[in-house]
């Protein structure tokens, strides 16, 4: 393996092995703190434009397969570990990390310690990167290169990572109820946790209309997760209102749980660091029940944590909460079907603690039924 640099644009430089694909790759530089399922994270689109550092050192050693995709391509910007396995033991195994990273031009960096990384990031905050195992510039060329690349904060990422036209995902057994899923970077998980509930999806581009969505006479709409700043998307925040004001119920997660937020008027700030991992404590401030959770977001909601808020669309409250650091981690309006949640119900490398929300989501279109002739 030749020679490969990791570049932070505060000027602190790390030396590895070229691993993956060669060249030069920028994005924001973010740490995951989860042991196991780092195919499902390469495969997020929610990781659009992020370098991203596993924490675990030892990966790659289940192999790929294509059966656990949550999208059709990977969507990382690059890919940082320490030690990268050199064989692959699983009976589910199809390919090899490595060689998938190559076809798809992936970008990576290996034999670095990704434990100092990911302290300094931790102390520091999040901030751009680039991998160069290229080697034709200077240390100092390399960093010039890496303040010249686009912050996270402003991006507009929803375009990239949507669906171009709608699609259908069937329930499972009966039909019970019709939902539309508004694609801001949506897994291939969460239908399929939607379908074995008895849900037809709709998965819809990012940029569907009110007319487009309420003609498919939905039960309810889902707003899924996805890369970017929440504060751009402003079309999608008067969309969600135009559906509250319907009465149309709601559940949001991740992205989808930042845009609810905005739509009942929070603001969305930037978190030094996010929540990556799928060992993240949140706490049910309803019932005091304690999850563990699958995180990916670099944003947040600034809402009251303690008793009730009001909004245009009734009052409601904060549900959850992250133990780590008292990051607001859900949302509930207590008098019209809508609530959300930051982290992935659906968890496809797990865990399970928070696959309950599904069902609750299915009680709400249960209590909050289409209006006849409404639509």
């Amino acid at each position: 393996m030749s020679k490969a640099f990791l570049v932070l644009d505060d000027g602190r430089i790390f030396e590895g092995k070229s691993w993956g694909a060669t060249g030069r790759t920028f994005g924001e530089a973010v740490f995951q703190t989860g042991m196991t399922g780092y195919q499902e994270t390469l495969t997020d689109p929610s990781y659009h434009r992020q370098v991203v550092v596993m924490t675990a050192p030892h990966i790659g050693n289940t192999g790929m397969n294509a059966f656990d995709n949550e999208s059709s391509k990977i969507w990382v910007s690059g890919f940082v570990v320490r030690n990268p396995s050199p064989v692959t033991s699983n009976w589910r195994s199809e390919v090899d990390l490595v060689d998938v990273l190559i076809e798809q031009n992936i970008v990576g960096i290996s034999g670095i310690d990704t434990r100092a990384l990911t302290r300094h990031l931790r102390d520091r905050g999040a901030m751009r990167v680039g991998i160069f195992s290229d080697l034709e510039l200077s240390r100092e060329e390399m960093v010039i290169e890496v303040r010249k690349s686009g912050q996270m904060v402003g991006s507009f990422l929803s375009a990239d990572v949507s669906t171009p036209q709608r699609y259908t995902i069937p329930s499972r057994g009966e039909k019970k109820f019709t939902v539309v899923a508004v694609d801001l970077g949506i897994k291939g998980a969460t239908p399929r946790a939607m379908a074995e509930r008895g849900i037809e999806t709709h998965v819809v581009p990012y940029n569907a209309t009110f007319a487009e969505i309420m003609a498919l006479a939905p039960d309810g709409v889902f707003l899924s997760n996805g890369p970017g700043d929440p504060a751009t998307m402003t079309e999608t925040v008067n969309l969600v209102r135009e559906l509250l004001i319907e009465e149309i119920p709601i559940f949001g997660i991740c992205f989808g749980h930042q845009i609810l937020g905005r739509a009942l008027g929070f603001e969305t700030y930037k978190l030094q660091f996010g929540h990556r991992g799928i060992n993240q404590p949140v706490i049910d401030k309803r019932n005091g029940k304690v999850e563990i959770t699958s995180h990916n977001h670099g944003f947040a909601i600034q809402a009251p944590t303690e008793g009730q808020f009001t909004t245009v669309f009734g009052p409601g409250r904060v549900t959850h909460v992250s133990l780590n650091d008292g990051v607001v981690e859900g949302l509930e309006l207590l008098e019209r079907g809508a609530f959300s949640v930051q982290y992935h119900p659906e968890a496809a490398a797990g865990p399970h603690d928070a696959s309950y929300l599904f069902d609750q989501f299915v009680s709400v279109m249960q209590k909050y039924p289409r209006k006849a002739g409404a639509f």
